[in-house]
């Protein structure tokens, strides 16, 4: 088993994850390494902030480095000098963001490169493939995600051909030590959700993965599919809700059974001057801080917080300094690792129920659901 549940709560869940360069303690938050990278941060210091484990993109990294690069080195571990654990993203949903680039057939999906202009058909088979060469612990099927409001014919479309591409991702030999991951579909239809899962249920996968959220839904229409969906749920698989999100909806999909989350708000928004904070997300750029001697919360323990006022962070801004966007970046995967300690330590005490009924409170004041859905940006630039 790679994957123990070691304390629950309802259906929120403290585990552990063994992967082949490490354990993971869920639930988790990965930050979002499209391209071996998070933006500003080295390997070291995203240990040291908390991070646990990466995701990586297949589709980015098969344009560059490329795969002989990567071979050379041993995989993407190696070449970015990172020990830790990496989950990559199959490239499905750049058949979400990268819709005028893209052609969907039944054997996959044509893509024009954004560098060149050259054609690359990516196949259930090639993700696979690719995903071995990068040498990432955990592997996403190829799946089709869709954006939503959708009709219901190419939502049940998305299901029926995810399933299908599923099935041929998982007859590719299994590399060693690497898992799989399938992905539900369904759109916020919780019969094409259950659907999904029935097509789906019989694949020898190692976690569970909950796509095609967050793509343009209201955040009510996400928490009723996580609600309905929580019964179903394999319990000794890990649940992972892709591309989410904002801490409300984290704190929700928790309390929904779901174990890992990714998203690039964190540090898109650490990259304009967005700081996130208990009191909402804080725009260094405004007038207000200009003489402002105080950290960004006082109450936190990070580098940026415990050396460097308001003023200079707004300073650092409005100069263009890359130190800004490094010390925001910091500042912000600290809140999202430490908000995640947080949880984890609630389910461990047996009290996540009275943890969440506080917290939710003070997540809905602090960033309500306008925030929320203006702050998803529905590209492909991290």
């Amino acid at each position: 088993m790679s994957f123990e549940v070691l304390k629950s709560d309802g259906f929120a869940r403290y585990g552990k994850l063994a992967l082949a360069h490490g354990n993971v303690e869920t639930p988790v938050f990965m930050p979002v390494g499209t391209y071996g990278v998070v933006k500003t941060q080295t390997p070291n210091e995203l240990k040291a902030l908390g991070t646990q484990i990466l995701l990586g993109n297949t589709y980015h990294l098969y344009l560059r480095p490329g795969l002989e690069l990567l071979k050379q080195f041993g995989g993407l571990h190696s070449f970015m000098g990172w020990d830790g654990p990496i989950l990559t993203d199959s490239g499905g949903f750049q058949v979400f963001s990268l819709g005028p680039l893209r052609k969907m057939t039944e054997e996959g999906v044509l893509f024009r490169s954004p560098l060149n202009g050259d054609e690359i058909f990516l196949t259930p088979e090639l993700s696979a493939e690719i995903q071995q060469v990068i040498g990432s612990d955990i592997a996403m099927v190829l799946d089709e995600c869709i954006s939503l409001p959708a009709k219901s014919q190419d939502v049940e479309n998305a299901v029926r051909r995810s399933a299908r591409w599923a099935e041929r991702f998982f007859r590719v030999p299994t590399k060693v030590g690497q898992k799989r991951y399938a992905i539900l579909q369904g759109g916020t239809s919780l019969a094409f959700r259950k659907l999904s899962w029935e097509l789906t249920c019989g694949f020898p996968m190692d976690g569970l993965a909950i796509g095609g959220l967050s793509v343009g839904e209201p955040h009510h229409e996400m928490i009723h599919v996580l609600e309905g969906l929580a019964p179903l749920l394999p319990p000794h698989l890990p649940h992972y809700l892709m591309g989410v999100g904002t801490p409300r909806d984290i704190l929700e999909a928790i309390r929904c059974g779901v174990d890992q989350f990714d998203c690039v708000l964190p540090t898109r928004n650490a990259r304009n001057g967005g700081f996130f904070t208990p009191h909402g997300l804080l725009n260094i750029r405004n007038s207000e801080y200009k003489l402002d001697p105080k950290p960004i919360d006082e109450n936190c323990g990070c580098e940026c917080c415990q050396n460097y006022s308001r003023a200079y962070l707004r300073h650092l801004f409005q100069v263009k300094e890359i130190l800004g966007c490094r010390l925001a970046t910091t500042h912000n995967l600290y809140y999202y690792h430490s908000f995640l300690k947080e949880i984890r330590d609630s389910i461990k005490a047996g009290n996540f129920a009275a943890f969440y009924k506080t917290k939710k409170a003070q997540l809905t004041e602090a960033y309500p659901d306008k925030w929320e859905r203006s702050q998803i940006e529905n590209t492909d630039k991290e």
